[in-house]
């Protein structure tokens, strides 16, 4: 897909915005806690809206675009349910012994791995960073600092609205939750622009 000049709107992304726009919906109707959906969903709909804001000054590659709307799903499902109760994830808890409702490392693996598609392809066209090991450092290391920023912002969520920390960061008994939270983005991160850094360049080739 080329950049556009005349202003017009690719087909296949207004269907990917719709489809956000229907998991959004979807996502609302009677969640476990609609302040805690809100919190969780907010970051989701501001993405969403910043890509919409900048789309004719800059529209990513459609690879992109998809890597995004399954990040926002990731990020909706979490939201409905809270990422220490999603439902699948309890039944594979209960059915392998585990420890935890593991939902929530997916949902901070996925922090790393989608942002990190975003992050790499508005450096190499945007600001011109060249592809190699740099261009990746910079992405991994954007993508671990987002990481570790969301979770001071869900610490001092837990102050404002003096919820308990329990309920809105999800430790589940776990004192190293945030540590391990903050490891699954990097790992997200590092599979994102190593093993699947080929497939994204032949998308951004064709931008």
């Amino acid at each position: 897909m080329k950049q556009k000049k005349s202003g017009n709107i690719n087909t296949i992304h207004l269907i990917l915005l719709s489809i956000f726009f229907i998991i959004l919906i979807l996502s609302v109707i009677q969640p476990y806690n609609l302040l805690f959906w809100f919190m969780q969903a907010l970051p989701a709909m501001l993405i969403v809206l910043g890509l919409v804001l900048t789309y004719r000054k800059f529209t990513f590659s459609t690879f992109v675009y998809v890597m995004v709307l399954i990040h926002t799903i990731v990020l909706l499902i979490g939201a409905h349910y809270t990422y220490s109760r999603n439902p699948f994830f309890d039944l594979l808890m209960n059915e392998f012994q585990l420890e935890r409702n593991n939902y929530d490392r997916v949902g901070h693996f996925a922090q790393g791995f989608f942002p990190a598609f975003m992050i790499k392809e508005f450096l190499f066209r945007a600001v011109h960073v060249k592809k190699g090991p740099m261009l990746n450092l910079i992405v991994i290391g954007l993508c671990l600092g987002i990481s570790g920023f969301y979770e001071l912002l869900e610490l001092a969520a837990s102050w404002i609205t003096g919820l308990p920390g329990e309920f809105i960061m999800g430790f589940q008994g776990d004192v190293w939750d945030s540590q391990w939270d903050m490891i699954m983005a990097l790992i997200g991160a590092v599979i994102a622009v190593i093993p699947f850094g080929s497939w994204h360049d032949k998308h951004m080739e064709k931008s």
